[in-house]
């Protein structure tokens, strides 16, 4: 399907509590969705819309709107303490949120809102229904998802589930980033009547196979596992994986900067595996990698494993094959999509080291499929996942809702 080119552009807000476009990459809570937030903007932008992107105030110092770029501005809502605060604290301050936003749409009220993570959803549904403003939704994640998997370990408010159901019932459209999403959805008891599936997206001019490549060890191989340092991310299973690959190095990139590895908790116990399992010396930690590093990081790997517990969508895997690099990922939520089995990469269990070892074994062994999996991924990005499409289908969204709203009554007889 092809999305035209409109000129008769949308104003339209987009609301991301915690997670701000104008963020440094590699916190706790900065990650996939802020770049899902500047990427959908700015592409909107460039369709000709204006679009408004309301955050959480974090710093005192920072001034209500700062320009992101032409046709983005990003607005800085006071909602709690003008400073840093994991998210998972935030719930208490949507209310405020929710009244700033509300005043603000009454004043200069934009043609649709989209709200990003499930807490901005609360801000927005509660602002919509004062303004009555059609309102659609993207999760990104969903607590049902999260407690299956973190069980206790689980720090989000005890009430996420049921007010994530609140909002899904509530807003006018819900926009899906992959087809698990929407059968966790209906699994919630949320009708997917109203669902929308439009994937995140990746910057094809920034990922790419030409370009820079990282320095090579001497071993013949290397494998590259990328992302935030955490136990579902399955650097554990990685690192299992790699005792059966005697020909491999396993480079794993992200948590704190290079200086503080050796105090983070999560490395030290991968490092302890990688002792257990005998591959200590194969094994590399290199930090937080800055962000206009991580294509010749991607390039220089023969596969990137992202073999996560659970993945609500998932960038690398976009990245890697959007560098030419195939993909060995775990059979979970959006890398159900994203990655074609056997066309770009492949799919094994998750929590399966032995399944991991053996798909990536397979790969390394066979340059042909190796290349014909390169080739493959780097079109499947470009054809799916590029930014300016997903912005088309993002649009497509809010126009249908708009269509579907009732016009608005203009005056009384």
């Amino acid at each position: 399907m092809t999305y035209p080119e409109r000129n008769d552009g949308l104003a339209v807000a987009l609301v991301s509590e915690h997670a701000s476009p104008l963020a440094v990459l590699g916190g706790v809570d900065a990650g996939g969705q802020n770049v899902h937030v500047a990427h959908l903007a700015g592409a909107l932008a460039d369709r000709g819309h204006r679009v408004t992107v309301y955050t959480r105030r974090d710093d005192p110092g920072l001034p209500e709107r700062v320009p992101l770029r032409p046709g983005v501005e990003v607005c800085h809502v006071p909602a709690g303490p003008a400073r840093e605060l994991p998210k998972d604290e935030l719930l208490p301050h949507m209310p405020a949120f929710g009244r700033f936003l509300a005043r603000a749409w009454e004043l200069d009220p934009p043609d649709l809102a989209h709200s990003h993570f499930w807490m901005s959803g609360l801000a927005s549904l509660q602002a919509a229904r004062e303004t009555g403003l059609p309102l659609a939704h993207t999760y990104h994640a969903l607590g049902t998802v999260k407690r299956r998997h973190q069980g206790d370990a689980d720090t989000s408010p005890a009430a996420r589930v049921l007010l994530e159901t609140e909002v899904g019932e509530g807003c006018d459209r819900i926009i899906a980033t992959c087809r698990d999403e929407v059968a966790e959805l209906a699994a919630m008891g949320v009708s997917t009547a109203r669902t929308s599936v439009v994937p995140c997206g990746v910057d094809t001019g920034r990922f790419t196979p030409d370009g820079p490549v990282a320095p090579r060890g001497p071993l013949p191989h290397r494998l590259l596992q990328i992302g935030r340092l955490v136990p579902r991310k399955g650097a554990a299973v990685s690192i299992a994986a790699l005792a059966e690959l005697p020909d491999a190095e396993l480079v794993v990139a992200g948590g704190p900067p290079a200086e503080r590895l050796a105090g983070d908790p999560e490395v030290r116990r991968l490092r302890a595996l990688a002792r257990e399992a005998g591959v200590a010396d194969r094994v590399r930690f290199t930090g937080g990698v800055p962000p206009e590093d991580v294509p010749a990081l991607l390039r220089s790997a023969d596969l990137v494993l992202c073999p996560a517990d659970y993945e609500p969508f998932g960038i690398v895997p976009l990245e890697a094959m959007a560098c030419g690099t195939p993909v060995v990922a775990s059979a979970v939520g959006g890398q159900q999509d994203t990655v074609a089995d056997p066309g770009t990469g492949r799919l094994v269990p998750p929590r399966d080291p032995a399944a991991l070892a053996a798909a990536v074994a397979g790969l390394l062994g066979n340059p042909e499929a190796r290349e014909a999996c390169s080739l493959a991924g780097r079109r499947r990005v470009l054809i799916r996942y590029g930014w300016h499409r997903v912005a088309a289908a993002t649009e497509a969204v809010y126009r249908d809702v708009l269509a579907r709203r009732p016009a608005a009554v203009t005056g009384a007889a």
